[in-house]
């Protein structure tokens, strides 16, 4: 099927970009600026305010302010206008997708799809306007009637990664609104042009002044202040392990609810009764797609010794057809990775493996020639004789990198996904009805997918991780509210005396 075709350059024009905050664009205060350009070849995509802590509190202070107006605005209104967001999003995507190509790097089809994940999240969430809800139970007493409300939280602290630049801001903004809170977004510094247009799209939807307000700028110096920020009760981050504990440490002081969504180390198991056609195009798929630069990415191959020499062949021989080159061109299977510290950790843990005794069956090399010199993009990399405990089957590469692991039996290959700190995505490939329901049952992760690969997620499911890859919480499906909302229990006693708890009359 030929990919859609874009405008390449409708929505790269450089242009000098502002933070929003209560309703105004608006330079940093310290009129400090930085660029962000293009992974793919070096071009500067835009200019944008650096901002500080003076920045972050005006935002807040806007948020704040406007969350006594919109907490009150009905629900089902407040869903209205998640549904002209997505409508905006439909009528923008190939705008949205080519942009992403450029300042992200993404294929073209990724692109579309992440923008995609933002329109079903937004639609998804507007409908919740109409639902949030609660219980109602039998009182322990006459006359006297029991029911649980969600209640909005107040401000939130939107924290956001360049690999899906615009899905994952829908997946916190999107939940927070519908449920009454107001937003202070800070987009990741590799891909601030697509969150600026995620917000431009909410203004022009008709989001109330102060309710979504986007700083640009470091960690450092503007995600540290807005972990900190008093006046800020919710936080969600979605980032590395390293990040996420400094983040939990920061907001202890004020109780913050503190979400996490972090790293993974995820496995794809093959038996020996898989369907390998379908396995390796799974594989390829969760290995390489978005060059690796998942949360969900399959970093490791479980592979029964039976099938691993024929499974082993037919995978490289797939690799090494991909075509690496800029997001944008229609015979692109790999784009760049995102900047020049990812390229030269990727290549590090190549080193690392060779060092630690894996095989290298292919890749293993910066992309350098003709034109690929102008951007970061890493060859498509299998190991195989890898042992569980080596570090490339242990830790995070966050590129396009997977490991091939042998291993005697299913019992052993479970064992094996399980026996790393992350529990994100899991997969098997088995034609065994009796085999997935044990994978299902007993695999350590969040997530598990049978006869397909680890990436992907359908936003009316909960989703997130076990063990180091998240605290508890999830994204995406009802689940999320919990995250934005706070349980209220209401007694309203009818009985015209008063009626002391059941506990009380024994």
């Amino acid at each position: 099927m030929p990919r859609p075709q874009y405008n390449r350059r409708m929505a790269t024009t450089l242009r000098q970009s502002k933070n929003f905050i209560g309703g105004e664009w608006v330079d940093a205060a310290s009129g400090e600026t930085f660029e962000s350009t293009s992974p793919a070849d070096g071009e500067l995509i835009g200019v944008f305010p650096k901002s500080g802590p003076d920045d972050v509190d005006r935002a807040v202070s806007a948020a704040r302010e406007a969350y006594e107006h919109w907490r009150l605005v009905p629900a089902p209104k407040r869903g209205e206008l998640l549904y002209r967001f997505a409508q905006l999003l439909v009528e923008r995507k190939d705008e949205v997708t080519d942009l992403m190509t450029h300042e992200m790097g993404k294929v073209a089809p990724e692109a579309g799809g992440d923008v995609q994940e933002a329109i079903d999240m937004s639609y998804y969430m507007g409908g919740e306007g109409r639902r949030l809800f609660g219980q109602t139970t039998p009182s322990e007493l006459r006359d006297k009637f029991n029911m649980s409300v969600r209640m909005p939280i107040g401000v939130v602290g939107a924290i956001t990664p360049w690999n899906f630049p615009i899905a994952i801001p829908s997946w916190k903004i999107a939940p927070a609104l519908v449920a009454g809170n107001t937003v202070v977004f800070k987009p990741a510094t590799d891909t601030p042009a697509l969150g600026q247009r995620f917000v431009e799209l909410l203004d022009e939807a008709g989001i109330p002044k102060g309710v979504v307000n986007i700083v640009h700028g470091g960690g450092g110096s503007v995600g540290e202040r807005l972990v900190r920020h008093p006046d800020v009760p919710v936080i969600t981050l979605t980032g590395s392990r390293d990040t996420g504990v400094t983040v939990m440490r920061n907001g202890a002081e004020n109780l913050k609810r503190i979400h996490l969504e972090l790293g993974g180390k995820n496995a794809i198991i093959v038996l020996d009764d898989a369907d390998l056609d379908l396995a390796v195009n799974g594989i390829v798929w969760s290995a390489f797609g978005t060059s690796g630069q998942r949360c969900t990415a399959a970093s490791r191959v479980i592979v029964h010794e039976k099938v691993l020499g024929e499974l082993s062949s037919r995978l490289v021989a797939a690799v090494e057809k991909l075509s690496l080159g800029p997001g944008w061109e229609d015979e692109t299977d790999v784009g760049p990775v995102i900047n020049r510290a990812a390229l030269d950790k990727i290549h590090s843990y190549t080193k690392i493996g060779v060092d630690e005794g894996a095989k290298l069956l292919t890749g293993g090399e910066t992309a350098s020639d003709g034109d690929l010199a102008k951007g970061f993009y890493y060859r498509p990399t299998i190991f195989g004789d890898v042992e569980p405990g080596m570090r490339i089957a242990q830790e995070e590469i966050f590129g396009p990198t997977t490991a091939l692991i042998p291993v005697k039996d299913a019992d052993e290959a479970i064992r094996v996904s399980n026996g790393v700190r992350f529990g994100l995505s899991s997969s098997i490939f088995t034609q065994d009805v009796n085999r997935a329901f044990r994978a299902m049952r007993d695999l350590e992760a969040g997530i598990t997918y049978i006869n397909a690969g680890t990436t992907g997620a359908e936003v009316h499911l909960p989703f997130g991780g076990t063990k180091d890859t998240g605290n508890g919480h999830r994204e995406a499906g009802q689940a999320a509210l919990d995250v934005y909302t706070e349980w209220k229990s209401v007694y309203v006693d009818y009985s015209g005396t008063l009626q002391r708890a059941q506990i009380d009359n024994a």
